[in-house]
């Protein structure tokens, strides 16, 4: 891998070079292993432990599929489905592997005894496959993480209806944490060129995923002037909504759970932030009844904040815990979109709250391509910026997900691949001077 590294620091992009780079037999990725996926069992999800379950093994380079790319991967980082896999929650992800490996001799591949995860990169091709006439060796890229095989007609009008729609390096291997990846070349995007690996590996699946929640169509489709309550806003997730909801001259109402992240969600531009835990917010009574009271009580503080009007858009991930109070706070015909669940799958909410104020509940999962490319193209024009709390190692990946695990992150947690220190990768430094200051007010290291 030391070639490959040192034509990728060296700067030299040209296809050649690349094209004549001898590819390894193999690369250290982080995985979980097939035979431990009962390891965990009859233990509290809160109390698993991913540095028990996350491996840096040697893994081999797969043969390369046609419509497919090779990428050396510089920087990736850690979302909530690293969690989930490592600690094999709601179901180990080896069912995803198996079942699509009997859908063809390429998807064979993927079914192994173990899964390199990880659905975010930056990084440089490699190699192309057959069918690939957009993409080439020697390009700097980011992926974004849905892998789709367009074959049926239901994808064709959104890939994130497609029957064979999977996000890539969760229910598909050889994903991002790791020195190379293979994806589908309908994931590359073009990478940021003032950003540096580490920034640039962050955004790809949480901006990419609160752009087609909040912005797109296919969400809550955010007007001008609309209020938007945001709840983890300063989180991976919701600080790219926090931040879109501002460009997109909306009103984000910004909850918390510390006064470290409600200074975050200032810092970025926000004025209305409530923090749940210093105003005491518990809205279950007990693991079955839920507290109307609270849901009532939150209600009037968004109204104080925001001069007696209620939200027109809740955006929702963290699930089981606030369902029942987000349906209530949303104004009558308000909007409640949903992804995640974050604290738990089964909903519960007072459906007389929605039935006779005419709200609706829209779901939203990740984004489809052009969704996905144009958050990216926020990115690239600086109008939204990566939020990157702390970037670990490679060998160090137990660790970063178990700060995620565990909500002691802020912004996204980056992680180091082949790139051997934080800060490189920067392309267009006369474009970075143009946004250093809202860039370095998004890190939080």
């Amino acid at each position: 891998m030391q070639a490959i590294r040192d034509a990728i620091l060296s700067g030299d992009r040209s296809e050649q070079t690349y094209a004549d780079l001898t590819i390894p037999a193999a690369y250290r990725g982080a995985t979980v292993h097939k035979d431990e996926v009962g390891m965990f069992e009859g233990i509290a999800s809160r109390d698993k432990d991913p540095r028990k379950s996350l491996h840096i093994d040697d893994v081999p380079v797969p043969e390369i599929a046609p419509g497919e790319a090779l990428v050396a991967v510089m920087a990736s980082s850690i979302n909530y489905n690293t969690v989930w896999t490592s600690i094999f929650e709601p179901l180990p992800t080896f069912g995803f592997l198996e079942r699509y490996g009997r859908t063809s001799i390429y998807a064979k591949r993927h079914d192994l005894p173990y899964h390199v995860i990880g659905s975010d990169l930056s990084g440089v091709i490699l190699r192309v496959g057959p069918g690939v006439t957009k993409w080439h060796p020697g390009q700097e890229v980011v992926a974004h993480c849905l892998s789709v095989e367009l074959e049926d007609a239901d994808g064709h009008n959104d890939t994130m209806l497609d029957p064979q729609q999977r996000i890539w390096g969760f229910e598909t291997n050889f994903g991002g944490l790791a020195e190379m990846a293979v994806v589908k070349a309908n994931q590359l995007m073009p990478k940021p060129d003032h950003l540096t690996w580490e920034e640039a590996a962050c955004p790809g699946l949480v901006n990419s995923t609160a752009y087609r929640q909040l912005i797109s169509k296919n969400g809550a489709a955010m007007k001008l002037g609309d209020r938007v309550l945001i709840w983890g806003a300063s989180g991976g997730l919701g600080s790219y909504a926090t931040q879109m909801a501002l460009a997109g001259g909306a009103t984000p109402i910004c909850v918390v759970s510390s006064p470290a992240k409600a200074e975050i969600c200032r810092s970025m531009g926000a004025e209305h932030i409530i923090d749940r835990n210093a105003e005491g917010y518990h809205f279950w009574k007990d693991e079955r009844t839920q507290d109307p009271k609270e849901w009532q009580r939150l209600g009037k503080r968004i109204r104080e904040l925001t001069g007696g009007y209620d939200v027109d858009i809740v955006f929702e991930h963290p699930g089981r815990e606030t369902f029942g109070a987000s349906v209530y706070v949303a104004r009558k015909g308000g909007t409640i979109v949903t992804c995640a669940s974050t604290s738990g799958y089964m909903h519960e909410y007072d459906n007389r709250y929605l039935w006779m104020n005419l709200k609706r509940i829209v779901s939203s999962h990740f984004a489809n391509y052009r969704e996905a490319w144009e958050a990216n193209e926020l990115i690239n024009r600086g109008l939204i910026h990566p939020t990157l709390s702390k970037t670990h190692t490679l060998e160090d990946v137990g660790q970063a997900a178990l700060d995620v695990h565990r909500n002691l992150h802020q912004g996204k947690v980056g992680v180091l691949t082949l790139a051997p220190e934080k800060g490189l990768g920067v392309t267009n430094p006369e474009k970075r001077a143009q946004f250093e200051t809202e860039i370095n007010r998004f890190h939080n290291q």
